[in-house]
């Protein structure tokens, strides 16, 4: 499984420009059983996605070099992989 956290490198207003071709790119990646989770970050500096560990890192980051917000310099990404050991039970199949 994975956290990767999103660090905007723009300010605000260019981050509202591409936020609809990213949240489109993002069904993309529901779509595709990558991701579990997503949103912003409270206060608004990046956001954070919580992904699947159904594929490699390498390729994670490779499917996340095709966001809007990375092709447009908007952010950059941490992508931090972890081993979900205990969890509650509502997640199991997910996991």
């Amino acid at each position: 499984m994975y956290i990767v956290l999103v660090h905007y490198l723009k300010p605000i207003e260019d981050v509202e420009r591409v936020t609809v071709p990213h949240r489109a790119f993002l069904d993309t990646l529901y779509a595709q059983d990558v991701l579990i989770a997503s949103g912003p970050q409270v206060p608004r500096t990046g956001g954070v996605l919580i992904a699947r560990g159904n594929r490699s890192k390498d390729d994670l980051i490779a499917l996340l070099h095709q966001d809007p917000f990375y092709t447009e310099g908007i952010a950059e990404y941490n992508v931090i992989e972890f081993n979900p050991i205990k969890h509650n039970v509502a997640l199991k199949d997910i996991l």
